[in-house]
């Protein structure tokens, strides 16, 4: 919460403010926190993010803009955009001398990557963050992205880890590894497929995991014989079985949503998502049928995390940072993370949280249909050099897809 000082200058600002005094790196890293928000009453937060899912929509529009509005004096306002996306509006900007259209971006991996390759991120902020204390700064997953280090470019909020869902009614004994996966393609052909965006090259990255291995294999940076051999490896998996996908493989849906309806629809036996929750609260929305269920496959599934950084030409960054203080905030955290919100991860150390918030963590009702944490954390299996995912849709659509 902020303080009275802090709040009094929230509330006074001008209203018709649209852009925040000239606010730089340096201030990020000098100045108080109080001087920080009153740098932001006033302002308008722009968020480019993936607006893909009505939970994460709701969470968003519904629940964080109006607090941060009451409390902060700030507007939040989300749009769309993701990862390439993201990259080259932002060098259109900075190539035309632009002012900047977005004060926030929803950013992890090979997104960073290309936006830290380009000089294209405000900061270092993110270690000024008040609510920063509260990071589980012994969690590798969210302390590397992708292996690389955030530097204070970007904030943590959540964390996720790859699942398949399987149907219990019509697959109740599913396939544990790639290579019972591979048995049961082949046995019933047209009803496995995966998408064609994050999720389905997730899982591909797993499969070269398994392929080849294991993820020590590909630890320490991107190198391009072992990329060679082991892609090779992969994509010879994907021809042998295209033939037994979902319509031939001469079709993939575009993403999870597209997956979730023919799974839903009956077409198909397993869809995928990221988040190994997703199944939760789409059973809840009645997305997916009662009987769904997510389950790992023991050769391990990818463990990452998300983050919000600040565009090298935001119009007012002071704001978008008490924007993202507040995700960090034990408040929001455990909001997302409630089944019925969004059960996405929180990216908190628990037992450094206070009170009330840390019996909140603690009280929050398991779900029934959620994965064991033990059986998470013993498949989960970290990002390694954001180049492999890049190349793995580039290899993908121009070997498998032919585009």
């Amino acid at each position: 919460m902020p303080s009275g000082l802090a709040l009094a200058l929230a509330t006074t600002a001008c209203a018709d403010r649209e852009t925040t005094p000239s606010f730089t790196a340096v201030d990020a890293q000098s100045l108080v926190w109080d001087s920080v928000l009153g740098r932001a009453g006033g302002a308008t937060v722009v968020w480019r993010m993936w607006r893909g899912d009505p939970s994460i929509n709701a969470y968003v529009d519904g629940w964080v803009a109006p607090r941060v509005l009451e409390r902060f004096g700030v507007t939040l306002r989300a749009v769309g955009g993701q990862g390439p996306e993201i990259v080259n509006q932002l060098v259109t900007e900075r190539e035309a001398g632009a002012r900047g259209t977005a004060d926030l971006v929803w950013i992890n991996g090979e997104t960073f990557h290309n936006l830290r390759r380009e000089d294209l991120l405000f900061g270092p902020w993110a270690g000024r963050l008040p609510n920063a204390a509260h990071v589980d700064s012994g969690s590798s997953i969210i302390m590397r992205d992708f292996e690389q280090d955030p530097a204070g470019f970007e904030s943590p909020w959540g964390t996720v880890q790859f699942a398949l869902i399987h149907d219990t009614l019509r697959v109740p004994d599913p396939p544990r590894t790639f290579a019972e996966l591979r048995d049961w393609i082949v046995a019933n052909p047209g009803r496995f497929t995966h998408d064609q965006s994050f999720a389905g090259m997730t899982f591909l990255k797993a499969l070269m995991y398994s392929l080849d291995g294991g993820v020590d294999a590909f630890r320490g940076g991107f190198d391009q014989e072992k990329w060679a051999a082991a892609s090779e490896k992969v994509f010879s998996w994907l021809e042998t079985l295209e033939p037994h996908f979902w319509r031939g493989g001469e079709v993939y849906p575009p993403g999870v949503a597209e997956m979730h309806r023919l799974f839903a629809n009956g077409e198909i036996d397993f869809t995928m998502s990221n988040n190994h929750n997703e199944a939760i609260t789409k059973v809840r929305q009645g997305i997916l049928p009662p009987s769904a269920r997510p389950f790992l496959l023991r050769d391990g599934t990818v463990a990452n995390a998300h983050y919000i950084g600040i565009p090298f030409n935001a119009p007012n960054p002071a704001a978008a940072m008490v924007v993202a203080d507040f995700l960090l905030s034990p408040e929001a955290q455990l909001e997302k993370l409630k089944p019925s919100v969004w059960a996405d991860g929180t990216v908190l150390d628990i037992e450094s949280v206070p009170e009330p918030w840390r019996s909140g963590f603690q009280s929050l009702e398991r779900d029934p249909l959620a994965l064991p944490a033990d059986s998470l954390a013993k498949y989960a299996r970290p990002e390694v050099a954001p180049e492999y995912h890049e190349r793995m849709l580039e290899g993908w659509r121009t070997r498998v897809r032919g585009s």
